[in-house]
């Protein structure tokens, strides 16, 4: 979480219009991350959780005193790169205790990942193999209709499988699983090249050699989880009976 927000306020780095208060930003983002986990995980009172609101204007008024040009920017940035790296990491972990019934929760989490590594790899396979019609070439020219399309039947495959193998967990959940988390997956790839082909850059960082930076492995499952974690809370409410 802390390193893709690291990696995020480095996309700015070279353009001396946005400066974002670093360190702001990784308090602030601390900071929300250790009121919602320990309201969360410890059941302190849920209304602490409205301590932040409070705390995040206190560091809008950090601006006052910076006295740097174009605060509006830098504020907005500094919030949308907190919230891009701080919900969705929150989120899986609040995955892995969503429901009281705790043999579910291992079953939820694993297929997430087992949905989203199968999606990025078949997607890779079938657009190599018969890609030729751009998905969207402006933004990812090697990225095709045939791979997304080979990406979401193997997605769906895998589906299948997991139903017969996860007892706990129905055909109807698996099924709509893999047909949320292909498209998601996909746009949350087509969503970081947006975000790096926009500041010109290739890779949002280098601290997994050959494999670029935190944002560019978990990129798809940024925008994944928040879809998928609010379909398994619904599925466990009101399907699941």
């Amino acid at each position: 979480m802390v390193l893709g927000l690291r990696e995020f306020i480095s996309f700015f780095k070279a353009d001396s219009t946005i400066q974002i208060d670093v360190v702001s930003a990784y308090f602030l983002q601390i900071l929300i991350y250790g009121i919602i986990s320990c309201t969360y995980f410890f059941e302190i009172r849920p209304a602490l959780l409205w301590v932040f609101v409070p705390i995040i204007f206190l560091v809008f008024l950090n601006e006052l005193w910076r006295n740097i040009g174009h605060p509006i920017l830098n504020i907005s940035l500094l919030v949308f790169g907190i919230g891009y790296t701080l919900v969705p990491f929150l989120l899986i972990i609040m995955l892995g205790n969503l429901s009281e019934e705790k043999h579910l929760n291992f079953p939820l989490v694993l297929g997430m990942y087992l949905l989203i590594w199968t999606n990025d790899t078949f997607a890779y396979f079938s657009g190599s193999l018969f890609g030729k019609k751009a998905l969207f070439s402006r933004i990812s020219p090697k990225k095709t209709w045939e791979g997304t399309i080979g990406g979401v039947l193997f997605s769906i495959i895998v589906g299948l499988i997991l139903a017969w193998t996860t007892n706990e967990l129905t055909l109807t959940f698996w099924l709509v699983s893999a047909l949320i988390i292909a498209p998601t997956a996909i746009f949350g790839d087509l969503l970081e090249s947006l975000f790096k082909r926009s500041v010109n850059l290739k890779d949002s960082g280098s601290i997994l050699p050959g494999h670029g930076g935190i944002l560019d492995r978990f990129d798809a499952l940024i925008f994944t989880v928040p879809f998928y974690y609010f379909w398994s809370l619904f599925y466990l409410e009101f399907i699941a009976l």
